[in-house]
């Protein structure tokens, strides 16, 4: 019997373009964003534990979000959440779970996930997932789920594959970051592309050789310090190692240089979920296209995402594609597609005081 793979939740990000709901004290991943009753957190564990056993989860999120962890999944050992003193991005995130997994399973396969994704289709999910496991039986490859595209989409990163009929584990060509408009319409129009999803998986030693061949400085940090893995020594250690290594994503330090990635192609209702405008798309609309989460009465509105109180009645007239957005002690009116602006938002909220983010 295949063994079950190891899952690791990458949980640390901030959420800042889904200010000011998302703060810095309870980003979004601890939130219940979809209004099911659980938080994306905990949403991406149900989906996963089908797949695999609390003994093999590991979450990796920043020191200050440890208790939030402990307390929306109390079914994962405290020892199994990884804290970051620091934000170096997923190139040390997977790193430090890679190396921990390593010492106990050097045998694992591994998935590696963010914390903060929609999937409505999990049938389809788990078929992608399987194909994607046991192409990661292959000794040094890389595997990466893509996202067949239905828009010419700016927010996301695209993968460009070597078309193989027939065959849905594909070698990857290029990673391009999120395009322009124009770019991201040529790479729909070509058919060779798909959304990057950021979901990973491949077997532990593979990850490991990938760190030491093209992140050497970051495996010499983990190696070193393989043997301070305890409860009693791991946090000396990890601050040490999180001082010592660069701000940089898996994407960049590993996956455009290595020579075995492969994409295998999904279709499962994938969202990142990574701003109000993503958020907008994939909920329930009126019959304006507005997704209004408030006790609210609206005139001449269309597109748009409206989240308030209902102790507080709502009027709006005249707008199109604007966030209204009132939470704790902060009210926002903005554009919904402007999501490029809210990181200027955050950091002129930070100038009024730090209880504003």
């Amino acid at each position: 019997m295949q063994k079950r793979p190891y899952i690791v939740i990458m949980a640390g990000g901030i959420g800042s373009r889904f200010w000011p709901y998302s703060r810095d004290n309870k980003p979004k991943q601890f939130l219940d964003i979809l209004g099911t009753g659980r938080t994306l957190l905990q949403m991406t564990y149900d989906r996963f534990i089908t797949l695999s056993d609390n003994s093999q989860f590991f979450v990796v999120t920043n020191s200050k979000y440890k208790e939030l962890v402990k307390l929306q999944l109390p079914e994962i050992p405290e020892s199994q959440i990884l804290t970051e003193p620091l934000r170096r991005n997923t190139a040390t995130c997977i790193a430090y779970a890679s190396y921990r997994i390593l010492g106990k399973d050097p045998e694992a396969k591994v998935i590696v996930t963010p914390a903060d994704h929609l999937i409505l289709q999990e049938e389809n999910f788990f078929k992608t997932m399987e194909i994607a496991i046991a192409a990661a039986d292959t000794e040094d490859r890389l595997i990466t789920l893509g996202i067949r595209p239905n828009r010419p989409e700016t927010g996301y990163g695209y993968i460009q594959y070597i078309s193989n009929q027939g065959n849905p584990v594909k070698k990857v060509k290029t990673f391009t970051e999120k395009p322009n408009a124009k770019l991201a319409k040529t790479f729909i129009e070509s058919g060779d592309f798909v959304w990057n999803s950021g979901m990973f998986v491949w077997k532990v030693s593979s990850i490991i050789k990938a760190f030491e061949k093209y992140m050497p400085d970051v495996a010499e940090v983990f190696e070193e310090g393989a043997d301070h893995f305890t409860l009693e020594r791991e946090d000396a250690f990890i601050k040490k190692a999180y001082s010592l290594v660069r701000n940089i994503s898996i994407d960049y330090g590993i996956m455009e240089k290595a020579d075995e990635v492969y994409v295998v192609l999904g279709d499962f209702g994938w969202s990142d979920l990574g701003s109000w405008s993503s958020l907008h798309e994939v909920h329930e609309k009126d019959v304006e296209n507005n997704v209004v989460e408030a006790n609210a009465l609206l005139y001449d509105t269309q597109n748009c995402f409206i989240k308030v109180s209902p102790q507080k009645l709502v009027v709006v007239e005249g707008l199109d594609n604007y966030l209204i957005n009132d939470s704790e002690n902060v009210l926002i009116i903005c554009r919904l597609d402007g999501d490029k602006k809210f990181r200027e938002f955050v950091n002129a909220a930070k100038t009024k005081g730090e209880d504003f983010v």
